[in-house]
């Protein structure tokens, strides 16, 4: 059996479509036959559910849903936060300190339930989990090549290779990125994707994986047809670890 594999998906921001490109992204890896998993280890914003008596946050469930393989919610999510605000913020409230070592065991299991998993990263690449860590530094725990959504917004590129640049600096393989437009009425979009692509190509051999056109409505399925699943898996499979503790 093949070893399983695994991406690390972040954003150059909070709200730039993020967990809908990795939506798309499990729906691709769906069609190329793999069973995918998805984990959003801290997600901030729940509401409770008296059907199943459960919290839920919007985004985990929209993973739920576009995943072949099913996580236990604790598995899925380890730190579930009440309050749509920054994690560190409310981890202090709720009196719950945001480890990096659990999350290390949930993905680790989940690589034994899946052929690939995915961990959607919470808001930005640098997002605080307390005084002295952030986000990063779980990317870096977990050892993970990066993907990098990217909303096609005014300030973009100055995001993009900001993130980009971050991502590096941290030691980490930023595999490739996708293209997605948030603002359908931004000015020069093509110019601006073709701006970003030719700085990370040159700069950090990261190739643009699609464009993901704005959806009305949005449906995740229909935006994984703009993305090349074969070049992420290409990049993924040249990336992946000689050994499995599958």
């Amino acid at each position: 059996m093949s070893s399983p594999l695994s991406l690390f998906v972040t954003g150059t921001d909070t709200e730039i479509g993020k967990t809908f490109v990795s939506c798309a992204l499990l729906h691709g890896l769906a069609r190329a036959g793999l069973r995918a998993a998805a984990m959003k280890p801290i997600a901030a914003g729940a509401d409770f559910d008296p059907k199943d008596g459960l919290w839920h946050n919007d985004d985990a469930d929209q993973l739920d849903a576009a995943a072949g393989v099913p996580l236990p919610p604790e598995i899925r999510t380890p730190y579930l936060l009440k309050a749509p605000a920054a994690p560190h913020i409310v981890a202090a409230q709720e009196g719950r300190m945001l480890e990096i070592a659990p999350i290390i065991d949930c993905h680790r299991e989940a690589m034994r339930r899946a052929d690939v998993v995915l961990v959607e990263g919470v808001g930005g690449f640098r997002v605080p989990l307390d005084e002295k860590r952030d986000t990063a530094d779980l990317a870096v725990a977990l050892g993970l090549p990066v993907v990098l959504v990217v909303g096609m917004r005014l300030g973009c590129i100055n995001h993009a290779l900001l993130t980009a640049d971050a991502i590096a600096a941290r030691g980490l393989h930023l595999i490739g990125w996708v293209a997605n437009v948030v603002d359908p009425a931004m000015r020069f979009l093509d110019e601006n994707i073709d701006t970003v692509r030719g700085w990370l190509e040159r700069e950090r051999r990261a190739p643009l994986i699609g464009v993901v056109p704005h959806l009305a409505p949005p449906s995740a399925e229909l935006a994984s047809t703009h993305l090349d699943i074969e070049m992420l898996l290409g990049a993924l499979r040249a990336n992946a670890p000689a050994h499995s503790d599958r």
